[in-house]
């Protein structure tokens, strides 16, 4: 039994509300030649404070139900108060029954150009767009909203991904990047598009069926959770089915390729030879990671 399995021991219990996300932000501005300029610091932390501080949602969260998620931002070029960037966002959520905590989204925005001066307040306004800085971190965090309560119940992040999508639409008349159905097969316009498609229901379904019925059930049944999680790999097979190499399949596979290596050769046997040729079929450029799959 490998290390994934020895996670599954404790259940959480928490009764104190609070905010919606636990962020972590770092921004790395080694690129620049001056990266201990003061200015890279505030930005830091003023974002943290945004984040973590800022109400997004109506719902009360509970200390554990906070999510985990972090910005990195990589400064590569720095002029009076334009920024070159781009930036990583990650999220988390925790596994039921277990202290394991399971990465659900994963994303390299090379599209992150942003003005900022230092020490300007940073308030979300949904209704306008303030700034591409703003912009795109709220864009980021209904978006991980959304995609973490799918892990939850099925198709339920529906109205943050509507959110996001209302951020993208306020932000396409900025002339900035990533907005844009012309932007790339990558944007933000790109994975909000497909995240409210019909053509990729494959995906949130996946989403649910790994978490929810694969995870979550981990805990009292290994072999039942790890047979759901192959399951979901099906959902993916029509996905790409009907749109080869999307993105996001590419989305799903950043987050969750080492993770699917690691339950798949662990724990009670099960039959997983097909799944390991979908998994190349669907995602072949994750091939080492299919490599390391023991059965």
């Amino acid at each position: 039994m490998n290390r994934f399995f020895l996670f599954i021991l404790l259940v959480f219990g928490s009764t104190i509300y609070a905010q919606e996300f636990n962020a972590r932000v770092v921004v790395n501005a080694e690129q620049t030649g001056n990266p201990n300029l003061q200015v890279f610091k505030t930005l830091e932390r003023s974002l943290a404070e945004f984040i973590n501080n800022t109400v997004w949602t109506s719902t009360d969260y509970r200390t554990e139900e906070r999510i985990d998620c972090s910005f990195f931002i990589t400064i590569a070029g720095y002029d009076n108060d334009l920024f070159t960037a781009t930036l990583q966002v990650q999220a988390s959520r925790p596994v039921y029954g277990s202290n394991y905590s399971t990465t659900i989204f994963n994303v390299n925005d090379r599209q992150f150009n942003f003005d900022y001066l230092e020490f300007q307040p940073l308030n979300y306004n949904p209704n306008n767009f303030e700034s591409n800085l703003i912009s795109v971190v709220a864009f980021y965090l209904y978006t991980i909203l959304g995609v973490d309560a799918d892990t939850f119940e099925l198709n339920s992040g529906t109205n943050y991904f509507e959110e996001a999508k209302n951020i993208v639409g306020n932000a396409q008349s900025s002339n900035t990047l990533g907005w844009n159905a012309q932007d790339g097969t990558q944007s933000r316009f790109r994975l909000n598009d497909d995240l409210l498609s019909g053509t990729y229901d494959g995906y949130r379904t996946a989403m649910y069926m790994y978490h929810r019925e694969g995870l979550d059930v981990m805990h009292n049944n290994l072999k039942k959770g790890k047979e759901t999680i192959t399951e979901s790999m099906k959902s993916l097979e029509e996905v790409h089915g009907v749109r080869p190499n999307s993105y996001i399949m590419r989305v799903f596979f950043d987050a969750k390729a080492d993770e699917i290596s690691s339950v798949l050769s662990g724990g009670p046997s099960v039959n997983i030879a097909q799944t390991v040729q979908v998994l190349n079929k669907i995602a072949p450029t994750y091939n080492e990671s299919w490599k390391n799959i023991k059965f």
